[in-house]
C-alpha cells in the first residue's frame, strides 16, 4: 500500500476507490523567509474533510515525514506537513535538527507566529482542496508536538490539537487560559526527555478553559510513533504498540471534536 501512495499509483480492485494521493508544494514567505510545506490528500475521495496542520519532528519537511502525512491523511484527512524551519534548512543529521530548531525554542513567540502563519495557510487551501473549514486541527510529534501545543496557547481556532511524544515545557504558563482547541497530550512513561516536565505542564493546564487530556504511555520512551529511530535501546525508539495506541486514541480524539461542529 505504502507504495501505491507513493507513487499515486491505483491500487484497489475492480469497483474500488482508487487512491490517488495529492502532494503538492504550498509555499509562502513570512519575515522575509521563504516556507516550503506540503499539502496531502486523496483526490479519489469525494466531498470537503477535516485539515490538519501536520508538524514533523526536528528533522522537518523530509521524505519520511511526507510518508507519514500520506498514511495519517488516508481518505480522511487533508493534511498541510508544514516547514517551520524555513526553504534553505532540511537537516541531515541529528546536529544539524538539533542546531535548526535552538532559534525557535529560544524565541517562542517566533514559534507561534510560524504556527499562526501555517494555520492560516491551511485555511487558504480550501480554494483549492477539499476542506471543510469548520473542521480544523494540529497534530505534531516531537519538536512538532511543541509547536502544536504553542499554537493551542495562541488562542488559534481549532477543534483539537494533538501532541505525540512532544515537549511539554512553556515561556509563558498564562497563555494556557487562551487555549480554544480540546487538547489530546500523549507522552512516553518512560521519556526522559519531556516527563521531567510534567509537573510544571499540569499546573499549567489546570487554566485552561477547554477540554483536555493527558495520556501516559507504558514502556514507551521518546519519539515511539518515529519509524525511523530503529535503536534496540536509547532515549529515542519507535514501539509499535505505543503508534498504533497513540493513533487510536488520535483518531477517536478528532472524531469527537469533530462531530461538535456537525450542525
Amino acid at each position: 500500500m505504502l507504495a501505491c501512495l507513493a507513487l499515486s499509483a491505483a491500487c484497489g480492485g475492480p469497483g474500488e476507490a482508487v487512491a490517488r494521493m495529492v502532494t503538492r508544494p504550498v509555499s509562502w514567505s513570512q519575515d522575509g523567509v521563504r516556507f516550503d510545506s506540503v499539502l496531502v490528500y486523496d483526490d479519489a475521495v469525494s466531498g470537503r474533510r477535516p485539515g490538519l496542520v501536520m508538524v514533523p519532528n526536528w528533522h522537518g519537511v523530509n521524505a519520511i515525514a511526507i510518508d507519514k502525512a500520506r498514511m495519517i491523511a488516508g481518505h480522511e484527512y487533508v493534511i498541510l506537513l508544514t516547514d517551520l524551519y524555513g526553504a534553505s534548512v532540511r537537516p541531515a543529521d541529528d546536529a544539524q535538527a538539533k542546531a535548526a530548531v535552538q532559534p525557535l525554542m529560544a524565541d517562542r513567540a517566533l514559534l507561534r507566529r510560524r504556527m499562526v502563519r501555517a494555520l492560516a495557510e491551511l485555511r487558504a487551501q480550501a480554494a483549492s482542496a477539499p476542506i471543510d473549514l469548520s473542521r480544523l486541527a494540529a497534530i505534531g510529534f516531537c519538536f512538532g508536538g511543541t509547536a502544536v501545543l504553542d499554537l493551542a496557547r495562541s488562542g488559534a481556532d481549532l477543534r483539537a490539537a494533538i501532541s505525540f511524544h512532544g515537549g511539554l515545557a512553556t515561556d509563558d504558563p498564562a497563555l494556557a487560559r487562551k487555549i480554544r482547541a480540546p487538547l489530546l497530550v500523549m507522552n512516553g512513561a518512560d521519556d526522559q526527555w519531556t516527563m521531567p516536565d510534567l509537573p510544571a505542564f499540569l499546573r499549567e493546564m489546570s487554566q485552561v478553559p477547554t477540554a483536555w487530556q493527558f495520556v501516559t504511555i507504558g514502556h514507551a520512551v521518546h519519539c515511539f510513533t518515529e519509524t525511523e529511530a530503529t535503536g534496540a535501546t536509547g532515549m529515542c525508539r519507535y514501539n509499535e504498540d505505543a503508534t498504533r495506541q497513540s493513533y487510536a486514541l488520535m483518531r477517536g480524539w478528532l472524531a469527537t471534536q469533530f462531530a461538535k461542529a456537525a450542525p
